[in-house]
């Protein structure tokens, strides 16, 4: 069954001209990097706001930046209450407003510019960000050595900026904006519509699905089957109104015999459909990451508060992410 529509409206303003721009592909180091960009590739690059429940790759990066001026915090990827109090500190220290969300700002002093040579928990943020949004394994030891440097002029060739292969404001910039892809251990790729690997998010999107589907398997109702998401620098999908700036996820339904990656695809309806496991999946994605909303039509779950209603979704749930 093909889910030709999903709710809302745009949210974000990615680069729309972008995923069309392919021009070249480059490889580094054995990994498969994706298509390099014209020098305009990402002209509507920003920082993500991170904020207290976020998760993933860019919070990792902002308690790495905290290590890097002096705050304690561990890089654990969750900003909870002790990333919050290291932000609102670093904030004081810089006279900038102490809420304890690092915006624009606050990314802005945060960062710092690293180059081949340097090393410390500055580092560590690169490699993490160019592990997660560009599928590549560096280690993250904190070492800016020959490979991160490949890594960085590489990133910059398909940001279409200038690859000198130093982070520099506009390189974490361009970083920090890029879609991050997910680690498929706790789930499987559902491809529906035919928009082959659009399962690119922003860095908290990810995270936060991520940690949902490992508290799911961890329930025995096997692996979390992912719809689309988003191609990797957004813009337009095929079959989807929204999922183009990285924070609409469609997931399907959980199955009685949990073969819900490998059998057929169900609606609620279905006499496969499991509504308790799907309504602890639920619980898990509101659990472990900011949601706006969850779109699906089983009543029971509705009237629970868990998912709202929304035409053409008795078969898989859209998450809203914040």
């Amino acid at each position: 069954m093909t889910i030709r529509s999903s709710p809302g409206t745009t949210r974000s303003t990615p680069a729309r001209a972008v995923a069309a721009a392919v021009a070249f592909v480059l490889a580094l180091g054995g990994a498969v990097l994706g298509p390099a960009q014209p020098a305009s590739a990402f002209p509507g690059a920003f920082f993500h706001t991170q904020r207290e429940g976020n998760r993933g790759v860019d919070t990792q990066a902002v308690q790495y930046l905290l290590q890097a001026r002096g705050h304690s915090t561990t890089a654990d990827g969750v900003f909870g209450p002790n990333t919050r109090s290291s932000v609102v500190a670093f904030q004081d220290s810089r006279g900038l407003e102490d809420d304890g969300i690092v915006g624009p700002q606050t990314w802005g002093a945060l960062i710092v510019t690293v180059r081949q040579g340097d090393s410390g928990a500055a580092v560590r943020a690169v490699q993490a960000l160019l592990n997660k949004k560009r599928r590549l394994s560096l280690a993250v030891d904190g070492v800016f050595g020959s490979g991160t440097h490949a890594a960085v002029v590489a990133f910059q060739n398909h940001a279409g900026i200038t690859a000198d292969g130093i982070v520099g404001p506009t390189t974490w910039q361009n970083l920090v904006w890029h879609y991050a892809y997910p680690s498929f251990t706790d789930m499987c790729d559902q491809d529906p519509d035919g928009n082959g690997a659009a399962n690119w998010g922003t860095g908290a999107s990810i995270g936060s699905l991520e940690a949902a589907a490992a508290s799911f398997a961890g329930s025995g109702n096997g692996r979390l089957p992912l719809g689309d998401i988003s191609f990797e620098h957004g813009g337009d999908i095929p079959g989807h109104s929204t999922h183009e700036g990285g924070l609409d996820v469609d997931v399907w339904p959980i199955r009685t015999d949990s073969a819900q990656c490998t059998a057929g695809r169900i609606t609620w309806q279905s006499s496969a459909y499991d509504r308790a496991a799907t309504r602890l999946l639920v619980q898990r994605i509101r659990a472990t990451g900011r949601v706006e909303s969850i779109f699906f039509n089983d009543p029971t779950l509705i009237s629970e508060g868990l998912t709202t209603n929304y035409p053409n979704h008795d078969n898989h749930l859209h998450i809203n992410y914040l």
